[in-house]
């Protein structure tokens, strides 16, 4: 993506000609490595085929596409000319933008310069400019078109008060990208200023992308400070955009007109009183681009050049981008949307026009504007048959590879369970009778959460909590309710909003995040069945192994593992909600086995291994026999190792290593020591943070620390500082979205920014220590210059509160704190490595991928190597180290960390009697020499191999 930067800028040049301006670009972006020699050639075919003039004093040179090879890195070099050079047919330009781009990359800088093109005087300021800075400000710094169409009304809103009417303008405004997720927050912060007749005015320049105003009326009478509110504009002010706007607003209310805005019935009635943008009632006709470089300068002037020919408005906006439309007529504004090859445009005209224009218009972006185009590729009219369809069910025999989500082995008939179809009518009866029904129906199912959250354990509680909380979404609540004020059922307008939020949630780039869709819609079918009047299908008598596309956890945490031997479904990953709650719940289940399963005939016989993620369909007499001996030797080596759960870990050869538990809260204490932990190593901080509606104060942290460790009665406790970020937000720490969160400012990176949190938590846990054993963790290290401030932060404190016994360390996570263990060895008291996320990010594969987090496996050599290079590190300065991932639990994994000679694993404190009794069972100068050859090996599925043979 193209971006401006001062140092992209030579100020002060001057050339005689066009052709020596096109040289000197030429010149600088080969000797800048964007280039190889040759480049000039393209920007002189270029511009032989069309100039690139911008207007405004600038020109934007760039390559054919014949050159696109010569190009090494996107880039861009800016050229001031301040006696300017004459472009041709008398076009002055005073600032060369010169171009290195393969294909359409610099369609985002044009959206960039838009802006700008639309200041009177640009071109003398760009030729007037002293410093490279001031010329990049006024590239950069032009207002923006305020934001004013139909989506930015609603009308007749069911509010009770001024700040429910507020927090509606301004999720208005959040819903057309004109501001971030915390301007209605500052908004209600401001302070509103009465316009006269009941409406009222209120704005902020905070959290605003590009300014826009939103208009909003209650369906019933408001009174605010003792005076009516009709009508409520709430404004995302950026510069002078609105003021036009506002001029316009105090004409219709010195004459007297305003109450054609707050007695309007439509958003095209408002529209016309306020001149804003074209009504959605208007004809339109779509169409995709075919544009090999999408809507750049040239076609674009072609376009705007015709649509002048028709004496009235006419707008385009690029349908995917929901941004809304701008003037054909304009160049700057077509160039503005950035439209590329193959994305759809709507093309919207006044009624009087449209029967000429919208066919002219289609007809000219159809044969190319100017330019040949090819093709685009053929879109079926009808989608591929589902690949349920065109599957095959899995031959008896046959062995099905999925994702191990809960280990176990599982065995019995298949009860297969297919998406139910609900019938439900489009069109409601009335408003106030549809929203009952649904609150009605929401108030069932909320009710029903809460029987689930009250039988679960804390930890899955807290995922039916989260259930009501999507439940009783304002955002959802008010997306349902224009709905029904439209006239549509409340079956109907529940299903539209809620597949609508839960495609928004898959589109992210996180999956993790994505995968939360889930949730989504098992609440939303929860709802929807309430409305319909469906009961769930019953379950087979005899127990049996659930097989279905998709799991909810509701779904899960509904059944009866006595009944419920396994899980399998097509979908899924890991680290989905269901997941967790089977895991918790002690039901094996396999993930993401792909739809053939759902094909499978009820009362097939299927042999499922939740550790290895393999499903067995009508396994052979033989085979079926190994696997239930296989599993009645499990449970027998559990039931012996709870037995003995509370003797040391110690190899037969006297080798002896500590087994931790990991731990959210201080209310799981008891039960970490009954399972025979011999400490915590790793408290996860955040879920302390979570809990609370605002951040913790140091006593309500205090008391939670010291909770732990009066419960641990002397063992040590290692805590982990508070690890979110973009991919774990805090409600109350607004966090700015980040196109990769994982790779964002997270863990230590965070708290670092806001030094009083991390000092705050530190300063409770020094305080809760006393003279107990307390370890330090910092997550997220990935550069020694964080772990030394995050230390110097310690070390100050501790001058201020004394603790016996404290060591400081970090979360080993990322690649680059292994490769830097020898350096951090020599500072650092301990080191914990947290696999989960060293793995994800050593083989760039995200552990929760729906498809490729089978692949995701911490016995790669590769994260095998950065542990024993960590371990190798630390040893030598006489430091320890912990794993405290999901590796340390694994049954395979066990001798081979060993054999890497790490001190101290840390489970999840089910796992602790039995990685005991695996630690037990082993041999450490065998362990060493396993750990040797898997070093050795070239994938994890060759390591497991390999320890399956020791």
């Amino acid at each position: 993506m193209l971006e401006l930067a001062k140092e992209q800028i030579a100020m002060g040049q001057t050339a005689p000609d066009k052709a020596h301006a096109l040289r000197l670009l030429a010149d600088r972006l080969v000797a800048d490595g964007l280039v190889a020699e040759g480049y000039l050639q393209g920007l002189q075919d270029r511009e032989a085929q069309g100039s690139t003039f911008l207007g405004q004093g600038i020109a934007i040179p760039h390559g054919t596409p014949q050159t696109r090879d010569l190009v090494y890195t996107t880039g861009v070099r800016l050229l001031q000319f301040p006696e300017g050079v004459d472009w041709g047919d008398g076009q002055i330009v005073y600032l060369a933008i010169g171009i290195a781009a393969r294909s359409d990359e610099h369609l985002r800088l044009l959206q960039l310069l838009t802006r700008a093109l639309g200041e009177t005087d640009l071109a003398e300021a760009l030729r007037r400019a002293g410093s490279a800075e001031a010329l990049l400000k006024l590239l950069q710094g032009a207002p923006q078109a305020l934001a004013l169409d139909a989506q930015l009304i609603a009308l007749n809103l069911p509010a009770e008060d001024f700040d429910e009417l507020a927090w509606r303008g301004a999720r208005l405004l959040q819903r057309a990208n004109c501001v971030d997720s915390g301007f209605a927050a500052v908004l209600q912060q401001a302070e509103p200023l009465p316009l006269g007749e009941g409406l009222w005015w209120l704005h902020s320049e905070r959290q605003v992308r590009q300014p826009g105003l939103a208009f909003v009326t209650p369906a019933q009478p408001v009174r605010y400070r003792d005076q009516p509110l009709t009508g409520l504009f709430c404004l995302a002010s950026l510069g002078a955009a609105h003021q036009a706007l506002l001029e316009r607003l105090c004409e219709v209310l010195i004459e007297g007109r305003g109450q054609m805005l707050y007695q309007a019935t439509s958003s095209r009635a408002v529209l016309e009183v306020l001149g804003g943008e074209a009504p959605a009632d208007w004809p339109s006709a779509r169409i995709l681009l075919a544009n090999a470089h999408g809507l750049h300068a040239r076609p674009a002037k072609v376009l705007a050049q015709l649509a002048k020919r028709f004496e009235g408005d006419i707008r385009v906006r690029v349908v995917e981008s929901g941004q809304p439309g701008v003037s054909v007529k304009s160049l700057s504004k077509l160039l503005s949307l950035g439209a590329r090859r193959g994305q759809e445009l709507e093309l919207v005209a006044e009624p009087a026009i449209a029967a000429d224009a919208l066919p002219a218009l289609l007809a000219a972006i159809e044969q190319g504007l100017g330019e040949e185009v090819e093709a685009l590729p053929l879109v079926p009219e009808t989608p591929a048959q589902p690949t349920v369809e065109k599957a095959k069910a899995p031959a008896a025999g046959s062995r099905v590879q999925g994702v191990g989500a809960a280990p176990g082995i599982a065995c019995g008939p298949a009860h297969v369970v297919t998406e139910r179809t609900y019938d439900y009518p489009l069109r409601g009866e009335s408003y106030d009778q549809e929203r009952h029904k649904l609150t009605q129906a929401v108030a069932t199912v909320s009710a029903d959460l809460q029987v689930l959250v009250q039988r679960s354990d804390a930890a899955i509680g807290e995922i039916f909590v989260t259930h009501q909380e999507m439940l009783a979404d304002p955002a959802l609540t008010d997306d349902v309710e224009q709905r029904l004020a439209q006239g549509e059922s409340a079956a109907a307008a529940w299903v539209a909003v809620i597949e609508s939020a839960a495609s928004q949630q898959e589109a992210l780039h996180d999956a993790l995040l994505a995968e939360r869709a889930a949730d989504l819609r098992d609440v939303g079918r929860r709802v929807l069945a309430q409305l319909c009047g469906v009961q769930t299908q019953s379950e087979p008598d005899q127990p049996y192994v659930l097989v279905m596309s998709e799991v909810g956890p509701s779904d899960v945490a509904r059944l009866d593992p006595a009944r419920v031997a396994g899980i399998v479904t097509a979908q899924g990953g890991a680290t989905a909600h269901s997941a967790i709650v089977a895991r918790a719940l002690g039901i094996p289940a396999v993930v993401g086995a792909g739809a053939s399963v759902l094909l499978v005939e009820n009362g097939t016989p299927l042999l499922l291994d939740g550790q290895r993620g393999v499903v067995n369909v009508a396994p052979p007499a033989d085979e079926l026999q190994r696997a239930l001996a296989e599993r009645d030797l499990r449970e027998q080596r559990l039931q012996a190792a709870w037995a003995n759960r509370f003797d040391p870990a110690v190899t037969r050869d006297g080798h002896a290593i500590e087994v931790f538990a990991n731990i959210g809260e201080s209310s799981g204490i008891a039960k970490v020591v009954e399972q025979g932990a011999e400490g915590v190593g790793l408290l996860r901080t955040e879920l302390i943070f979570m809990a609370h509606s605002q951040a913790p104060d140091v006593a309500t942290q205090e008391a939670e620390y010291r909770r732990v460790l009066d419960g641990l009665d002397g063992r040590p406790l290692v805590v982990r500082t508070l690890d979110v970020g973009g991919d774990k937000p805090l409600p109350y720490w607004p966090i700015a979205a980040e196109e990769n969160p994982f790779l964002g400012v997270r863990g230590v990176r965070l708290t670092l920014q806001r030094p009083q949190v991390m000092e705050d938590q530190l300063r409770a846990l020094l305080r809760a220590a006393d003279q107990r054993p307390l370890r330090i963790m910092f997550p997220m290290v990935g550069q020694m210059h964080e772990w030394r401030e995050a230390r110097a932060m310690v070390e100050r404190l501790r001058m201020e509160i004394p603790v016996a016994d404290l060591q400081v360390g970090i979360m080993v996570e990322v690649p680059s704190a292994a490769l830097l263990a020898p350096q951090l060895a020599r500072e650092v008291d301990f080191f914990s490595i947290g696999t989960n996320d060293l793995t994800q990010y050593t083989l760039a594969i995200d552990r929760g991928h729906p498809s490729l987090s089978v692949q995701a496996d911490g016995l790669h050599p590769a994260v095998l190597s950065l542990i024993d290079m960590t371990v190798r590190a630390a040893h030598a300065h006489g430091k320890w180290v912990g794993v405290c991932g999901e590796l340390a639990a694994d049954p395979q994994a066990v001798a081979v960390l060993l054999g890497l000679e790490v001190d101290e694993l840390s489970v999840a404190s089910r796992s602790v009697a039995e990685v005991k009794a695996l630690v037990r069972q082993a041999d450490s100068r065998t362990a060493r020499a396993l750990a040797r050859e898997a070093l050795q090996q070239d994938s994890a599925a060759a390591v497991r191999a390999l320890v399956e043979r020791y």
